[in-house]
């Protein structure tokens, strides 16, 4: 039987990892400024992490949402404390599509109401709904056309309360990334952030912020929404969340009133995914990473903006782009296969760095060293 070919791949095997540096099937040791995604937040196999969940598979790795599952609260009660969301109310589910899928049903149901408010530039995922609300219409299948979502300019706020004052009573919400990473590191101005916020509150409509990769403490503070002094009313959660293992969820503001059978699934919050994340928590808390997160990303952009040949280098804490001009376009390429150092990527030429969040100054000093040495071989060999 054949894979489905639907991914463009890196001809590497990876089988171990530790802290930020993975080794494939020859013994070759690599730097891991991507972290599949954003998903690795607290380092590959980082032992307490590895240790709650084989301790949950000792006792049981699986029961559906039919009887209490009392690391669900435990979960929930660590997730108030860690991200200050103390009165809001917890929903879990599988994954970043999942969790803005979840997001804009219940906006709907909140609001009677059938529109929502997407943004140019924005990836909420790849189900129905959440592809619906995706601006990019080559993973959009027919089906999934449809007039319920309205795409507005990014950061146009002019725009957008136009929008309201001529459709406000038929808008369920407004989906907004803090930081667009798909869309190439591109943040929400806090402005803008502010104008949707008054804007939800004047004509009843659900904002929903999609934290699944710009938050859980990726840019210094545990959602990168926080950092315009709003509340969401919903926050869409994911990657970060479980460290590698399947997890999502959403933060439901209290005034948004749950009833049976409204959400469901069958795999979200079990009992292992719930260690997973309850573990990653406990790790972030113990060696303060949404400090470290800050620290080291603040450092990480000051040298990045020391390097002349990077444009526009932009970003919160440990999620951080830059556009590389042609010239340097192999950039990415030869960092991966001369110096063994993984990075992201968003088209059309941005490159994307999101790291762990336990990442030392050691792995970005290793970063920039490479980084500079590459930009000077391709200069040298222009000159010759």
């Amino acid at each position: 039987m054949k894979l489905f070919d639907v991914y463009p791949i890196n001809d590497i095997t990876i089988t171990r990892g530790e802290g930020s540096y993975v080794w494939d099937d020859h013994g070759n040791r690599y730097c891991d400024f991507y972290g599949g995604h954003a998903v690795i937040s607290i380092g590959h196999t980082h032992p307490h992490y590895v240790a709650a969940i084989k301790q949950q598979l000792d006792n049981i790795g699986f029961y559906s949402n039919s009887i209490r599952i009392p690391l669900q609260q435990q979960l929930a009660d660590r997730l108030a404390a860690v991200s200050g969301k103390q009165d809001y109310q917890l929903f879990l589910c599988n994954s970043g599509a999942e969790a803005n899928e979840n997001a804009m049903k219940l906006a709907s149901f909140h609001t009677g109401r059938k529109k929502i408010v997407a943004f140019s530039g924005a990836f909420h995922g790849r189900t129905s709904l959440a592809v619906s609300a995706t601006d990019n219409p080559s993973i959009s299948a027919p089906v999934n056309i449809t007039e319920n979502i309205v795409f507005l300019p990014f950061n146009d706020e002019e725009r957008l309360s136009a929008y309201f004052r001529t459709n406000g009573q038929d808008i369920a919400g407004v989906i907004v990334e803090g930081i667009q990473g798909v869309g190439g590191i591109i943040e929400a101005t806090p402005s803008f952030l502010q104008t949707i916020r008054s804007l939800c509150d004047e004509y009843g409509a659900v904002f929903i912020a999609d934290s699944v990769q710009c938050g859980y403490g990726r840019t210094g503070k545990f959602f990168s929404h926080d950092h315009a002094g709003i509340q969401a009313d919903i926050y869409s959660m994911a990657k970060g969340m479980g460290n590698g293992f399947p997890i999502g969820g959403i933060l439901i503001a209290p005034h948004i009133q749950a009833k049976y059978g409204m959400l469901g699934t069958t795999f979200g919050g079990n009992h292992l995914a719930c260690a997973a994340a309850i573990a990653v928590l406990e790790v972030m808390e113990k060696e303060r990473l949404i400090k470290n997160t800050e620290t080291i990303g603040n450092y990480l952009t000051t040298q990045l903006k020391s390097i002349d040949a990077l444009q526009h280098v932009r970003g919160r804490g440990l999620m951080i782009g830059f556009d590389v001009p042609e010239q340097y376009k192999t950039l990415r390429k030869t960092l991966l296969d001369d110096y063994r150092i993984f990075t992201g990527e968003a088209k059309p030429s941005v490159i994307r760095l999101l790291p762990a969040l336990n990442i030392s100054r050691t792995e970005a000093d290793l970063l920039l060293h490479a980084i500079r040495t590459v930009i000077s071989e391709i200069q040298n060999n222009q000159n010759k």
